[in-house]
């Protein structure tokens, strides 16, 4: 493995590829796109006036939900890191029992729906509420998103720069600090965004537990009163969290590059004895599993139970199912393929316009679905009419919101691909264009395919955007769910929180091979 910062042979610097035009005026206008809520935000704020922008910003209310959603962020994201990574250790680099298993488990809570791990825990424990019980679930529930990638570049990292520390005199804690650790944050940088642009969103999982966010007061404000101005203006400081989330996350990121080129391949990562620590490190991956996934099932088969067979609605429960499974897979192949140009550019053609141009693909993923679904349904009902709630407006909802996902993991897999192989095609006189899709984006492909399943598994699972925006007689199974839950109809609910889990599993299940092929096993 060869980690450089933009230097080749340690004497000079490596230049960045020059950027494509086709492929900067794709993502330029994926980008356009992109900017819809933010305009339709902007449009509302001129259309009250500053004087009521000032009323509506700078009061206590907001104040509070800032400070709820800045706790929920800074307690949330470093324990998800503490135990992502500590779980990708012991499943990748040591010699834990039983450790195939326990990395299969460490994905599947991602088969389950952020809410529904709400829905589950509220049942089992009907106290939970605040500040320590949102994060308790949103953990649960969200640290699979930085388990993938770091148990990913674990298992494609060279063993070679960890030999060189050891021999250099560092312990094993020294090496995995100053040498592993390092080399992760790619990994790490991706996740965390991830974790945190779903928590700005999040909306099923927080209003259950009751605590409140930008998120549930936005919706909260439409269902009461249908206050355009109000929600728009706390959706407008949801973009500014947003951004402020994105310029942390490009500091911290950096330009490093992590592709190994070499003759023959790296050698298998080093498997460490964990000796006497055995049990004890057996604890971390049988508590996290009972937790996120023992829990969740425990309360839905007691529902069931409870329910028998006459809760079970075949008509009703086969079409949404079929629906959402549509649904699924066309939205998260669109939005792979439209995030494809800027993924490419953030890699190989890192600049001020680039960075611009991803923050722009990026921060939509902040914004509620409820933003989203007023954002296109103003720009229908003025512009377009026709496609007022039909299929295209609420496929380009999903699009909007999931390509943060399909960004992360096209930019990861793209950075894995040795930028040499790109010029060595080139310069073989292959135009750039074909150099790009016939090196590049193959070597990229299983990156490709995972990200589809990842951005179709959030499709899956999207409430609020579906509610408003689907044509009338569609009902995935989000949507069928939360109307039962929301008339405490937590039996009749069950079925449809069952076939979320049942759907989502093959997606999970392939994200999780997906990530063994590329390291080769």
């Amino acid at each position: 493995m060869r980690r450089s910062s933009g230097r080749t042979g340690g004497h000079r610097f490596l230049p960045a590829l020059r950027p494509h035009p086709v492929a900067t005026l794709l993502a330029l206008c994926v980008a356009l796109f992109s900017l819809l809520p933010l305009g339709f935000i902007v449009l509302v704020t001129f259309d009250v006036g500053w004087e009521t922008v000032r009323e509506l910003v700078f009061r206590p209310r907001v104040g509070e939900l800032l400070i709820n959603t800045v706790y929920l962020e800074v307690v949330t994201i470093p324990i998800s890191i503490v135990v992502a990574v500590g779980l990708a250790w012991l499943t990748e680099r040591t010699d834990l029992p039983f450790r195939r298993f326990f990395s299969g488990l460490a994905v599947a809570p991602l088969a389950i729906p952020a809410f529904v791990h709400s829905y589950a825990w509220i049942t089992f424990l009907p106290g939970m509420r605040g500040l320590w019980s949102a994060v308790f679930v949103a953990v649960l529930a969200y640290y699979p998103f930085l388990y993938l990638p770091v148990a990913a570049s674990l298992r494609r990292l060279d063993p070679a720069l960890e030999d060189a520390g050891a021999s250099l005199g560092l312990s094993p804690f020294k090496v995995f600090l100053h040498v592993v650790l390092p080399q992760l944050r790619l990994a790490i940088c991706g996740g965390s965004l991830l974790i945190a642009l779903h928590l700005l969103s999040e909306y099923g999982l927080f209003v259950m537990i009751r605590f409140d966010t930008f998120a549930t007061a936005i919706v909260d404000q439409f269902q009461s009163s249908y206050n355009s101005p109000a929600s728009n203006m706390l959706g407008g400081v949801l973009v500014l969290c947003c951004l402020l989330l994105l310029l942390l996350e490009i500091i911290l990121r950096g330009n490093e590059r992590y592709a190994r080129v070499g003759t023959g391949t790296a050698r298998p990562s080093v498997v460490h004895a964990l000796g006497p620590l055995t049990l004890p490190c057996l604890l971390l991956p049988i508590l996290v599993a009972g937790l996120a996934i023992g829990v969740p099932l425990y309360t839905l088969g007691r529902w069931l139970w409870l329910g028998g067979l006459a809760i079970w609605q075949a008509d009703m429960l086969g079409n949404a199912l079929l629906q959402t499974l549509v649904l699924s897979l066309v939205g998260g192949v669109l939005a792979t393929a439209l995030a494809a140009p800027m993924a490419w550019l953030s890699v190989r053609a890192p600049g001020r316009v680039q960075r611009i141009l991803e923050a722009c693909h990026y921060y939509v993923g902040s914004l509620p679905g409820v933003v989203v679904a007023l954002a296109l349904v103003t720009v229908t009902v003025r512009y377009f009419m026709p496609l007022y709630q039909t299929f295209a407006t609420l496929l380009a909802a999903y699009v909007l919101l999931f390509l943060p996902r399909a960004m992360v993991g096209l930019r990861a897999s793209i950075a894995q691909a040795p930028v040499e192989l790109e010029r060595a095609a080139t310069a073989l006189g292959r135009p750039p264009r074909r150099a790009v899709f016939e090196i590049t984006f193959r070597l990229a492909a299983p990156g490709a395919a995972a990200s589809v399943a990842l951005a179709a598994l959030g499709i899956a699972n999207e409430l609020t955007a579906t509610l408003m925006l689907s044509p009338l007689g569609v009902d995935t199974l989000a949507t069928r769910f939360w109307s039962l839950t929301s008339e405490i109809d937590y039996v009749s609910a069950a079925p449809y929180a069952v076939m979320m889990v049942v759907l989502s599993m093959p997606m999970t299940l392939y994200l999780h091979l997906q990530s063994k092929r590329v390291a080769g096993q």
